[in-house]
């Protein structure tokens, strides 16, 4: 392995891999590894907001790939359907290219009733929405459907799940197997992380946690067979690390090729259990390369974060390493669905109507 990791052996038992290099650092022994006893709960500083649990007032704005029918009142001729081009304009009657991007449907009716009056006198025009491919949302893992679905009118996150089929399922002849992992699914709006609890509104019937999607919201549910451990922040090679038996802090590192130059190494951290109620321990994993304080180990799903500088709060520090975490894997599956060429979720029913690794904080 490169970045100078060393394994030596000590005695009756194998020696601990020493990060960046054994120098004059005394050895420890991977043996006497312990589990954590420092766990504490930490709230989340993005709570829900009220608004989320609420259908937006705004109203349906075009985007290219939309498609529009539009009459002139009184002239049935007229009536054509134009599909908004990606240039973000519509092409009608003896109009030139008319930008409609972003505009809602009254506003686009407005537009193209003073544009037309140019030609034909003083026209009423209708404007009704036939196609919506301009919005969508990411409903990817392990879901019946997975694929990018198009958000045509107000969709809570329950609909979404039912719309790409739910989650996946093992069925045998005897048993049922749940294939996603609730507790650690996440969804992504606007780059954050959002603390939706996956576990209660799909387990519990927790209509709380059933928030309204907006446009390019990325959901993400992970396998609950997959047993790896995380490793971010300061280390020469972001890494999911598969689990074993017994695997400590410093084998996880060690697998990221170690922390990177001026790494914090006196406050790393380890984020465990459920991502929407998370606990942390602040390890000091200086100490540990050091033999002056017992490796400890780590269990499937724990997030690894190596700093670049001390944390100043902590509730901070935990929401920039899960907000590292959701990003590094919607990043990653992001590109492999796309690369893959993944399934693309069918359009949702038409509304009724035309109307790096940043330092701790």
């Amino acid at each position: 392995m490169k970045n100078k990791v060393l394994i030596c052996t000590a005695g009756l038992g194998l020696a601990a891999l020493l990060v960046a290099g054994c120098g004059t650092r005394k050895h420890f022994n991977a043996h006497t590894a312990r589990p954590l006893n420092n766990l504490a709960s930490v709230a989340l500083t993005n709570q829900f907001k009220a608004e989320w649990l609420r259908a937006s007032d705004e109203l349906f704005t075009l985007g290219p790939g939309d498609a529009v029918e539009v009459e002139i009142i009184g002239e049935p001729a007229s009536r054509s359907t134009v599909n908004i081009g990606p240039d973000g304009k519509i092409y009608y009657y003896l109009l030139p290219g008319l930008d409609v991007w972003g505009l809602n449907l009254p506003q686009t009716r407005e537009l193209l009733e003073r544009e037309l009056a140019k030609y034909v006198g003083t026209p009423q025009v209708a404007v009704t929405l036939k196609g919506a491919m301009s919005k969508h949302v990411w409903m990817l893992g392990r879901l019946s459907k997975p694929g990018i679905y198009n958000l045509a009118g107000p969709t809570t996150l329950l609909e979404a799940i039912a719309q790409a089929g739910g989650t996946a399922r093992s069925e045998s002849v005897t048993t049922t197997e749940e294939l996603a992992d609730l507790r650690h699914s996440f969804m992504i709006r606007h780059g954050q992380f959002i603390p939706v609890d996956f576990h209660r509104l799909m387990n519990e019937g927790d209509m709380s946690q059933n928030i309204y999607l907006q446009p390019d919201d990325f959901i993400y549910v992970p396998s609950s067979m997959s047993q790896e451990i995380f490793v971010l922040g300061a280390v020469r090679a972001v890494s999911t690390v598969p689990y074993k038996d017994q695997l400590s802090l410093a084998s996880a590192i060690a697998s990221a090729h170690g922390p990177i130059k001026n790494a914090y190494l006196s406050h790393v951290a380890i984020v465990r259990g459920s991502l929407s109620e998370p606990k942390v321990a602040i390890v000091d994993f200086s100490a540990i390369q050091k033999g002056k304080a017992p490796d400890v180990l780590l269990e499937p799903h724990d997030i690894v974060y190596v700093p670049l500088s001390p944390y100043r709060t902590l509730y901070r520090y935990v929401d920039m390493m899960l907000n590292s975490f959701v990003g590094t894997v919607a990043a990653n599956e992001g590109v492999r669905a796309v690369s893959a060429g993944g399934p693309i979720g069918v359009s949702s029913p038409l509304p009724g109507g035309s109307g790096g690794a940043p330092a701790a904080p």
